[in-house]
């Protein structure tokens, strides 16, 4: 291989440039970089036999001006069993996903469930009810009060979900932000628009999620 060498009118500064670059890569951290994308497919699972599913989410726009919450609670063949939506008012979103998580729970153990599967699509969320983060002051109203839900004579499993497999609650939540009233409105029956994601939900229909991960 033939090597060529042209002339520098200044080798000092030249030497100089080289050495700061090698300075400059010896002080960035390895594999910094080093991201790629993978692709996964996500979907709404059902609950084992004898338990019940209760999907929740929030939803706000106009910086918080307006927020709502929904819920829906399935058993363990897809079935529908009830929801209900509510408009909470002022709060951010992760305060309207505290409201729909704490209505919804309060509203199963009203009915006497023994079983429950609540699923989010917020790991922060999970994360404040379950103890797995620590408050720099005291605990938040709700929080506490979804604990001491927690704490009666029953069985409630927490399962985090990306937004994919939570589209019904999140089509609930949003629907609430077009209610007059901030009274809960129960719904025995699923609204028509939503027939078609409970069917992809029952049906085992899955949507691609590109997730990032670090090397």
């Amino acid at each position: 291989m033939k090597m060529i060498f042209t002339s520098q009118t200044n080798p000092v500064m030249v030497i100089q440039n080289f050495t700061s670059q090698i300075d400059l890569c010896s002080t960035l951290p390895p594999h910094r970089n080093l991201q790629r994308k993978e692709t996964i497919y996500v979907g709404w699972d059902k609950p084992p036999e004898g338990w019940i599913k209760l999907n929740s989410d929030g939803a706000c726009k106009g910086c918080g001006e307006n927020s709502g919450c929904g819920d829906l609670f399935r058993s363990s063949d897809g079935r529908w069993l009830k929801g209900y939506i509510r408009k909470v008012g002022v709060c951010d979103a992760l305060h309207a996903e505290l409201w729909g998580m704490y209505l919804g729970l309060d509203m199963v153990w009203r009915d006497h469930i023994p079983q429950l599967i609540v699923e989010s699509d917020s790991k922060t969320l999970i994360d404040m009810v379950t103890g797995n983060c620590k408050f720099s002051g005291g605990i938040p109203t709700l929080v506490r009060r979804i604990r001491n839900l927690l704490a009666l004579d029953w069985h409630v499993q927490f399962r985090h979900t990306w937004r994919e497999g939570n589209r019904c609650a999140d089509w609930l939540a949003t629907f609430s932000l077009s209610l007059d009233s901030f009274a809960a409105t129960r719904l025995e029956y699923p609204p028509s628009e939503l027939h078609k994601f409970l069917f992809d939900d029952i049906s085992g229909t899955c949507f691609p999620k590109h997730v990032q991960l670090v090397v």
